[in-house]
């Protein structure tokens, strides 16, 4: 069921582009890593710019361990920063950690999308695994009834609340994004140079979740079709 044409055809090349979404993150961050900011501001102290530009002087920055681990945590009030973000006085740290502090903007805002997508986090984990686990026990015995046809479209029902949760966090993450770079201009502490690559580094990292979303789609059209196939199998 893992290995077949379905996925050749169907899902892998929207694996190999989600591999390369990656790596453009990674190299993007690492060509302006390397433009150093002309006022030598931090990613920590461009978090805090941000922050205090709204309001939210009680939001903690903290780092965190790894390499672009970096995210904001509401249930503490934390921006966590990875040690290069943390302390880098450079285009890509300042944006990168611009962004995770526009994650808590959009939490004090009670921004609706973000807190959709807090709400399927539960669901969302329950749904993947479960799902997969119908899927296959409804593919395995669709040949004693067409009662376990259904089985496995609930399986791939519940799978697609990966897809839901995917799509609803495009518009948080581009929208993060935009009030970072919203900040980051208004603040007069950047030039145009320095801007642009901090948008280019949030652009690269955007790609990464538009690449995840397809990734899932083709991965439901794979699974339909699989159902579909063995289901036809079952009346010839």
């Amino acid at each position: 069921m893992f290995f077949d044409i379905y996925y050749l055809i169907i899902v892998l090349p929207f694996v190999l582009l989600a591999l390369y979404a990656s790596y453009m993150v990674k190299s993007t961050y690492a060509k302006y890593e390397r433009m150093d900011i002309s006022n030598g501001i931090s990613g920590a102290e461009a978090a805090r710019m941000v922050l205090d530009s709204h309001g939210l002087t009680h939001v903690r920055i903290e780092t965190v361990e790894g390499n672009l681990t970096d995210h904001y945590d509401p249930r503490t009030d934390t921006v966590y920063l990875s040690g290069a973000v943390y302390s880098g006085r450079n285009a890509a740290a300042c944006g990168v950690a611009a962004h995770e502090a526009g994650h808590a903007v959009q939490h004090a805002e009670e921004y609706a999308p973000a807190r959709l997508r807090m709400a399927l986090v539960p669901v969302t984990n329950v749904g993947s695994s479960v799902g997969m686990w119908l899927i296959l026990l409804g593919v395995v015995l669709i040949f004693l009834a067409d009662f376990f046809v259904y089985v496995a479209y609930a399986g791939v029902l519940l799978f697609s609340l990966t897809a839901l949760f995917q799509l609803v966090t495009l518009p948080v993450e581009f929208n993060a994004s935009r009030r970072a770079m919203a900040a980051l201009s208004s603040s007069g502490m950047f030039n145009p140079a320095e801007e642009r690559g901090a948008r280019r580094v949030l652009t690269a990292a955007a790609m990464t979740y538009v690449a995840a979303l397809a990734v899932s789609l083709a991965q439901i059209l794979r699974l339909l079709l699989i159902i579909g196939n063995a289901a036809g199998r079952r009346r010839d």
